[in-house]
């Protein structure tokens, strides 16, 4: 399939895009470039312009004669998004409807959309289940989930074959060591740690050493970005097979405390990392694990990478040679 890939230049999306071409088909990516690279664009045509321009959308989907679409296009700061909801509104969710408008006013129905656990808001269980109840505590998971129930109303009335993927921590980077995560500033935490490791940056920060875990700090799902990218084919792939839109969660189904990720960083490097610890952050629960059931299940679809070590060596090796180039 012909694929556009909305922020296709950045870390998931640009991933992703290797993987649709390692798997025959092509990608062609849309992105202004605002946070993504140039450099990351390898696997197919960029058309650099404007999501909220939908003149711009509408003629590259004719021109390129797409047949399916992978959304990832969207503000991603949690703080941010509380500090100028009226941007994440704008950009996550209008030009996501701009988006599906201009996909049916071209007779394209199917449509893969990045989500997030962000969507759940603060769980009551864990693992957490894609029926747990959604009450997002930032306008960033807000406006995922409102794009989802869009994309809903969307099926039902028109058609639209979808599928929202949400992620727990992408982290990690291509083994093959030709893409990588590269944020200004950067918030993810193994990048974080990686940066504090190799002097460019005074410490790594753990918010909050006081949460009922093993060790004090919060546990996350790290999932494997070269993994995200392979369940974005299987979602796509399922889709044009006839199978049912609905969500699904993505993440290994087991969690990583912030310590045990410092502990695996600092084994890659020659120095003692410097750390700070600071207090908690508002909203952050204590514990976020992916239930995997549904994915395992609907996409046959499971994380290759399993081990933080593992993860956090393909993120290592990346920045090691990212920064020095």
């Amino acid at each position: 399939m012909r694929v556009l890939v909305t922020g296709g230049a950045g870390y998931i999306g640009s991933h992703t895009a290797k993987e649709l071409a390692r798997s025959g088909h092509e990608p062609i990516v849309l992105d202004d470039l605002s946070a993504g690279h140039r450099w990351a664009v390898k696997w197919g045509p960029l058309a650099q312009g404007d999501l909220a321009d939908q003149y711009f959308v509408s003629r590259t989907i004719r021109d390129f004669a797409i047949e399916a679409v992978i959304h990832f296009a969207a503000d991603a700061k949690v703080g941010e998004s509380v500090e100028q909801p009226r941007k994440y509104y704008w950009h996550n969710v209008v030009n996501s409807l701009k988006l599906a408008d201009a996909m049916l006013d071209a007779g394209v129905k199917t449509i893969v959309f990045s989500s997030s656990a962000a969507t759940y808001g603060v769980p009551t269980e864990s693992p957490i289940p894609e029926e747990h109840v959604k009450l997002p505590v930032n306008p960033y998971g807000e406006t995922k989930l409102t794009t989802e129930r869009m994309l809903g109303d969307y099926a039902i009335a028109y058609g639209l074959q979808w599928m929202a993927l949400r992620y727990f921590n992408a982290c990690g980077a291509d083994p093959a060591g030709e893409i990588g995560e590269d944020h200004d500033p950067e918030s993810h935490m193994i990048p974080s740690a990686i940066e504090a490791a190799l002097g460019q940056r005074p410490y790594v920060e753990i918010f909050g050493t006081d949460y009922p875990t093993p060790d004090g700090t919060a546990i996350r799902d790290y999932i494997h970005v070269t993994d995200l990218g392979r369940a974005h084919v299987r979602a796509l792939e399922h889709l044009a097979s006839g199978g049912e839109s609905t969500a699904v969660n993505l993440g290994t189904g087991h969690g990583n405390s912030v310590r045990e990720v410092i502990a695996a960083v600092q084994k890659f490097c020659d120095r003692q990392m410097p750390v700070r610890e600071g207090p908690r952050r508002a909203g952050d629960p204590p514990v976020l694990v992916a239930g995997v059931e549904k994915a395992e299940r609907l996409l046959g679809w499971t994380a290759e990478y399993r081990e933080i070590d593992a993860i956090v060596e393909t993120a290592w090796k990346w920045h090691v040679a990212h920064r020095s180039a």
